[in-house]
């Protein structure tokens, strides 16, 4: 499949493999690696963040085998959701920190490009999680509001 904002296909990389069911020789149960969760986004993880200490440090290769649902679904099960979509929270931090560089170098137009694409992928994503019921209906995407909620 092409990139969003480039004419080139995309690059390849390692898949998973192909397992249905969780590993024998993972250390923790579906409880205790639940317990993790909840204690992780108490102390401000990702979702993305939580799968990589698990996998690394606890030796779960896989949270929906091991649980059967996924880091995001067992936050929202247990009521520890961030307000904000890891994604979109992701790209809004990009957008200020460039938008910090665009003000301090402005005739870097390729960066002022580049904050365009990244503000019209904020934008994108707003209207899919409006539609979706993920974010309110009267939730609007600002730089300064970004600063705000992100701080």
């Amino acid at each position: 499949m092409a990139r969003m904002h480039a004419r080139r296909k995309g690059s390849s990389c390692s898949k998973r493999p192909m397992i249905s069911e969780n590993p024998e020789w993972v250390p923790l149960s579906a409880t205790e690696i639940e317990g993790f969760i909840v204690q992780f986004t108490e102390q401000g993880y990702t979702s993305a963040r939580i799968g990589l200490v698990l996998r690394d440090q606890y030796g779960v290769p896989n949270v929906k085998l091991a649980t059967g649902r996924t880091v995001t679904e067992i936050m929202v099960e247990k009521g520890v959701m961030p307000d904000l979509p890891e994604d979109l929270s992701n790209l809004m931090r990009r957008a200020i920190s460039l938008n910090v560089h665009v003000k301090n170098h402005r005739g870097d137009f390729s960066n002022q490009r580049g904050l365009n694409l990244i503000e019209a992928k904020i934008r994108r994503l707003e209207r899919y999680y409006k539609r979706n019921g993920v974010l309110p209906a009267n939730w609007k995407y600002s730089l300064a509001n970004a600063e705000i909620m992100l701080k």
